[in-house]
């Protein structure tokens, strides 16, 4: 199957003008992330005899049409026509068509990838092995980069052939990405599809060659989620923001995903160094049912971001309803969009699972890691942002106002030498006020770009510290350590509020230490540590924390 799946890839490539190339770009591109600015989204146009998910693929084409193009990938464009004016779909504007043979609608996972090189200069897309026997959908990237006019590289030839799943992979466009471990598992010598085959390294450096990689974190595989891609539980929302689906205690793969967002929060920071922001958002039932019961496995997080609207698949009100608020607090400023995904979740997929963003021909890139909490004696409140555009930045500037005025003021951020780095200062704010921000840029060919991208509707903001208390300088603060009472491995987890030194030990109730888990520095977030309390004799002990400011204890029982 390997080799016939290889010759119509390799068969369609020349059939199609567009530039297909299948060696690795002279220097490795960034690939873009999902949140940049797209020029379009692409859609298949299949399941023609199901017209619950046809009207799914319509309202996408509704709303998503009016913040970027949509490319529809089809065989027939008039019934495509057809259908979406007789619905009331305005398709007089950037509704396209690209004619070509597709066997599914799952483009998510097979469409291409929009990379970048020299960062934001010459795009081109990055196709990989389909990991599923459909060869009419992994040929369809040659005629979507035919269209665009773009090179298309292609994972498809020994030795740098690589098969993945676009539903299995988030980037940030900073050269981090995620996935599960299906990406291994597929890739291994002996497996389906896998030409080579390539264990962890291999797999880590085809996707350093062909999108920029660096830094590339796995997660185990979930019992319950049957095609293991993490689209369906996991979503980036930003370089440092974790939208993650939340089963109640106990309850399918609810263990499962929060081992691997303990496992990531303790071995991985953000671009900036710092702990992942995880904002949970319930994975609601099918009825009385999770999929470890039967039930479909319904989500949120299964959403795409296209431009200044977001597109989150709903099911059933009593649920939909926390789930768009959890949204729009995540994302003040974006328009949320709600589709009825009930006819497409049985077939284990939903709006992000049908659609891929292409990013624009010119991208003007800002990245910023925002502001926290600020001393109210600060003078100032510096910003800095990485502006990039292929022609050069004209000018950049930072809009403040505090929560309740109407009129943002303006500051000029000035450029650090001959790099990209831009940095300006807001003016000193009252105490105890709530400061909302956000930068727009200008690059030298006219182009301007804000971030957040919805703003002045969307914006950033950090708050101007109080007055400090003695609990405000405190180091770290001690919560409840679980499971309590404890039989075995045991988490005490530590909000470091400040970076200093702390000393946490486990004590009997004669004040006697028993183990120390910790003595000395810790950076500022969410810690854990952890004691076996297998072995140790059954009976009363404490928890202790020490910063410098006094001393914190919890209660652990021991059985």
């Amino acid at each position: 199957m390997k080799q016939i799946l290889l010759f119509v890839l390799l068969s369609t490539s020349f059939l199609c003008p567009a530039q297909v190339i299948t060696t690795p770009p002279a220097a490795p591109p960034r690939t873009m992330a999902q949140w940049e600015e797209s020029e379009a989204i692409t859609i298949a146009w299949s399941f023609y005899n199901n017209n619950n998910i046809r009207a799914i693929l319509r309202e996408i084409v509704r709303e998503a049409r009016e913040v970027a193009d949509v490319i529809i990938l089809c065989t027939d464009s008039t019934v495509v026509k057809s259908h979406l004016q007789s619905n009331g779909v305005d398709i007089s504007s950037r509704v396209k068509y690209v004619h070509t043979g597709i066997n599914s609608i799952w483009i998510r996972d097979y469409g291409p990838n929009t990379v970048y090189f020299d960062e934001v200069g010459d795009r081109a897309m990055v196709d990989w092995i389909y990991n599923r026997p459909r060869p009419l959908d992994d040929a369809s990237p040659v005629a979507v980069a035919q269209h665009l006019g773009v090179p298309l590289y292609r994972t498809i030839t020994a030795p740098y052939d690589l098969v993945h799943t676009g539903g299995n992979y988030m980037s940030d466009g900073l050269g981090n990405a995620f996935s599960s471990n299906l990406v291994l598992d597929e890739n291994a010598p002996g497996s389906s599809y896998s030409i080579s085959g390539w264990d962890e390294a291999g797999v880590d450096n085809l996707m350093y060659q062909f999108m920029g990689i660096e830094r590339y974190t796995k997660m185990d595989n979930l019992p319950y989620d049957g095609i293991h891609h993490i689209d369906m539980h996991m979503k980036l929302l930003d370089e440092s923001t974790l939208l993650v689906g939340e089963y109640p205690a106990g309850v399918a793969d609810g263990p499962q995903i929060e081992a691997n967002i303990q496992y990531v929060l303790s071995n991985f920071n953000d671009p900036w160094g710092k702990p992942y922001k995880v904002i949970r958002i319930p994975m609601p039932p099918d009825g009385s049912q999770y999929p470890n019961n039967g039930g479909d496995y319904r989500t949120y997080t299964n959403a795409i971001i296209v431009n200044t609207k977001v597109l989150v698949p709903t099911y059933v009100e009593q649920y939909d309803t926390t789930a768009l608020r959890i949204w729009q607090e995540a994302m003040p400023g974006y328009d949320i969009v709600s589709i009825n995904a009930l006819a497409i979740i049985p077939y284990s997929g939903a709006i992000h699972c049908i659609t891929h963003e292409v990013g624009v021909a010119d991208p003007l890139l800002i990245v910023h890691e925002r502001l926290g909490e600020q001393p109210y004696s600060a003078p100032f409140y510096a910003v800095e942002a990485k502006i990039n555009h292929k022609t050069g930045i004209n000018t950049a500037k930072i809009y403040h106002r505090l929560k309740g005025e109407t009129a943002f003021q303006s500051v000029a951020m000035t450029q650090v030498g001959n790099s990209d780095k831009w940095v300006g200062e807001i003016a000193q704010q009252p105490q105890d006020t709530l400061v909302e921000y956000y930068i727009e840029a200008v690059a030298e060919n006219g182009k301007t770009q804000t971030r957040p991208m919805p703003a002045p509707a969307g914006f950033w903001q950090f708050y101007v510290n109080k007055e400090p208390t003695e609990a405000d300088n405190q180091v770290a603060r001690l919560s409840q350590p679980f499971p309590n009472p404890a039989s075995a491995i045991t988490c005490v987890p530590v909000d470091v509020v400040h970076p200093g030194s702390v000393s946490l030990v486990l004590t009997d109730v004669l004040g006697r230490r028993i183990e120390t888990l910790h003595d000395g520095w810790l950076s500022a977030g969410p810690q854990k540590f952890f004691f076996d309390a297998a072995g140790k004799t059954p009976g009363m002990y404490f928890v202790q924390l020490s910063d410098g400011h006094g001393t914190q204890t919890m209660k652990v029982l021991v059985r």
